[in-house]
């Protein structure tokens, strides 16, 4: 008992302070709960990266008839068949 401190006080009882072994168990939930949320998004980011090279890009939304029509009119452009 090379590491331990003995501490008298009032009543002659006899302390002893050892060092703590083991882990605190806070510690301990504190390192997998943030290793998980790193690898959760260090996934994401491997999933984003790798959907960026191999999807095509998204198609535009065809333009409706009347949407077209009406910007036509704004251009001063007769619209055909009119």
């Amino acid at each position: 008992m090379a590491d331990d401190f003995e501490f008298a006080d009032k009543g002659n009882r006899i302390i002893y302070e050892t060092e703590p072994k083991g882990f605190n168990p806070g510690l301990i939930v504190l390192l997998v709960v943030g290793g998980l949320l790193l690898t959760f998004l260090v996934g994401n980011y491997v999933l984003y990266l790798y959907a960026q090279k191999t999807l095509p890009p998204r198609k535009k939304k065809p333009v409706s008839k009347k949407k077209m029509k009406r910007e036509r009119l704004k251009q001063g452009v007769s619209a055909p068949g009119e």
